[in-house]
């Protein structure tokens, strides 16, 4: 049985929660952590833009502004996500432990298929689809992270239900995701500029969330436990609770302050 750590921080702000992937990730890749599964909450709600977006054109600052909501960059690649009432996951581990086959794209299928299993296990009829190379979407869709399904996604009624992003570093990989429970639409059409796209704004007919289909509402912390509990059988890991130590909050925090929250980062593209 493989030893792992179950971490649930809690409710953090957008950076810090971008800040601690990264500190538990170098802590993995060091050989001075063992794998991962973290669990974590957003305060206030925000905006994470991938990598390579460009704040100016794929979102609206005001927006955001206005309804209070953080707007962070985060280290991994993908498109602009609004976290709010939502299970946000991170699946950190070595990427030479055979668990999660050999390549990304066996990562994403094994993360994917344990999700599955958690929805079906919740009374979701969760769907996964084929993996496929990223990129080659329209252009009017570029900027929302839901709008199209691609790497062994998750869908519910041709909805997508959950959006991952992974990186490597060294030896090891982040991979992190979000699954809505509940989602603002409206709000989530605003901050993604939809008023002036009318593409862009037919493409969120295809964004899903857990309790438009549950059958009673389901609470994050439900959903949480299903998935640790698919987790823990998928991959033959012990779960044991645990916290960041303080040499990973000392990093999280360094990362917090020079990176995550900085506004050369977060406004780079």
């Amino acid at each position: 049985m493989h030893d792992w750590r179950l971490i649930n921080s809690g409710f953090q702000t957008g950076a810090m929660n971008m800040a601690l992937d990264e500190a538990l990730l170098q802590a993995v890749a060091k050989g001075t952590s063992p794998a991962v599964l973290r669990f974590y909450r957003w305060q206030p709600a925000t905006v994470t833009l991938g990598y390579a977006q460009s704040v100016t054109t794929d979102i609206d600052l005001e927006v955001c502004r206005q309804a209070g909501l953080d707007v962070v960059r985060r280290s991994t690649g993908g498109r602009a996500v609004l976290h709010d009432n939502e299970v946000t996951y991170s699946v950190i581990a070595p990427s030479v432990s055979g668990l999660f086959g050999r390549s990304v794209l066996d990562s994403y299928r094994v993360i994917s298929e344990v999700l599955q299993k958690a929805l079906l296990q919740l009374g979701l009829s969760a769907k996964l689809v084929p993996g496929r190379p990223r990129g080659g979407q329209l252009n009017a869709t570029k900027a929302v992270c839901f709008s199209a399904p691609s790497q062994y996604e998750l869908v519910i009624d041709d909805c997508k239900v959950a959006g991952s992003a992974q990186k490597r570093h060294g030896q090891a990989f982040l991979q992190h995701g979000s699954i809505p429970l509940e989602l603002d639409l409206d709000l989530l059409g605003r901050v993604l500029k939809t008023n002036i796209n009318t593409e862009m704004a037919g493409s969120l007919d295809k964004v899903g969330w857990l309790n438009r289909w549950a059958r009673q509402a389901l609470t994050v912390t439900e959903v949480e436990t299903c998935i640790a509990g698919e987790f823990s059988k998928a991959i033959d890991a012990s779960l044991r609770v645990s916290w960041p130590n303080a040499d990973e909050l000392d990093a999280a925090e360094r990362l917090c302050r020079e990176k995550y929250a900085h506004t050369d980062w977060n406004m780079m593209r």
